[in-house]
């Protein structure tokens, strides 16, 4: 299963670099796996596609501004950081360029805030760094920072407005538990209306995976991508989203994930008994062609990079010709790609 399987050619301009003018007026293309039918739709007309009362899930992380500009000391040079994961109260582990030239004990100083940090060690090609608090850091980071986007989206660091509609857009409707350092896009085409509206066509059960590096890892498996290694990312099934999905389960009702995100977790974890309490661990769930689904039976999902393992995830539930078929009308039609784009519905 090589690499190249999974590459296509994207036109640069297909790459949606701002949302769409209102949330929830997406485009949303169609694709029905029993028929191998493409419809071209809105993403309005949902709930139309839902059937026999299905439970619905989605994931409720919320993303942190987690990207900070520092300088190296008082006089040094600027550097961006990008905190990934707290591993003990004002330690964090963090993304950074030029790591190897970095030595331990060096001053992160963060504008006027106040804020600073010291560079511990790296762990690879990852950061240990040392803030000098921890009371009030979050509050501080929605200060100071910014919202990490992805590095097909470009900003001017000088845009006000887009840095404060990044700030809206780029965060679900429903997001609860703070940990991620990216949204988990598919669900940022839900308004508040339409969940309202959902709720009669379906049952809108939540869960939560704080979407790390390892979901944008490049795959650099070239000969076969089955030996990809994802990083792991902690999850949380509240109990009665388990017993919910559970019960579904049990009375022939489909389960359809909203993301990519959702999808992995629902993947990483056997429904088979109820709960008393919550579902909480670790998943570095890698799903590609030929695996089996368990308890995903349609998904809601963005257009995704090509050679991701995210396109990879949407290949191994639809088939691959299937879904070369559906990004090539896609590409054809001229749909929104990646994060602030369009939406799919696999049926």
């Amino acid at each position: 299963m090589k690499l190249s399987d999974f590459d296509f050619h994207l036109p640069k301009e297909l790459i949606a670099q701002t949302p769409s003018p209102n949330r929830g007026e997406s485009r949303l293309l169609v694709v029905d796996r029993a028929t191998a039918s493409i419809e071209h739709s809105t993403f309005g007309a949902l709930p139309g596609y839902l059937e026999g009362h299905p439970v619905i899930a989605f994931n409720n992380t919320r993303v942190l501004p987690a990207k900070l500009f520092a300088t190296l000391g008082e006089q040094g040079k600027s550097i961006e950081v990008l905190l990934v994961k707290e591993i003990e109260p004002g330690i964090w582990k963090a993304m950074m360029k030029n790591l190897k030239k970095l030595k331990p004990g060096q001053q992160l100083i963060f504008g006027t805030s106040g804020l600073q940090a010291v560079f511990v060690e790296r762990l690879e090609n990852i950061a240990l760094i040392r803030f000098n608090t921890n009371e009030g850091f979050e509050a501080q980071l929605e200060q100071i920072g910014k919202m990490p986007l992805p590095h097909y989206i470009h900003r001017s660091p000088e845009d006000m407005d887009t840095e404060k509609l990044d700030r809206e857009r780029y965060q679900t409707v429903f997001a609860r538990h703070t940990g991620a350092i990216a949204a988990p896009t598919a669900g940022l085409h839900f308004t508040r209306e339409m969940l309202d509206q959902l709720t009669k066509f379906a049952e809108l059960l939540y869960l939560t995976l704080h979407v790390g590096p390892g979901t944008f890892q490049p795959v650099r498996e070239e000969a076969d991508v089955r030996n990809h290694q994802m990083m792991e990312e902690y999850f949380n099934i509240p109990v009665e989203t388990w017993n919910g999905l559970l019960k579904a389960k049990r009375e022939n009702r489909k389960i359809m994930a909203v993301g990519t995100t959702a999808t992995r977790v629902l993947e990483s974890v056997e429904l088979k008994q109820e709960k008393k309490s919550d579902v909480s661990g670790w998943t570095d769930r890698f799903i590609y062609p030929g695996q089996t689904f368990n308890n995903t039976d349609h998904l809601l999902t963005n257009f995704h990079l090509p050679k991701s393992t995210l396109y990879m995830l949407v290949c191994a539930l639809a088939g691959p010709m299937l879904m070369q078929k559906a990004y090539t009308e896609a590409i054809r039609e001229k749909y929104r790609f990646f994060s602030y784009g369009d939406a799919m519905l696999i049926l």
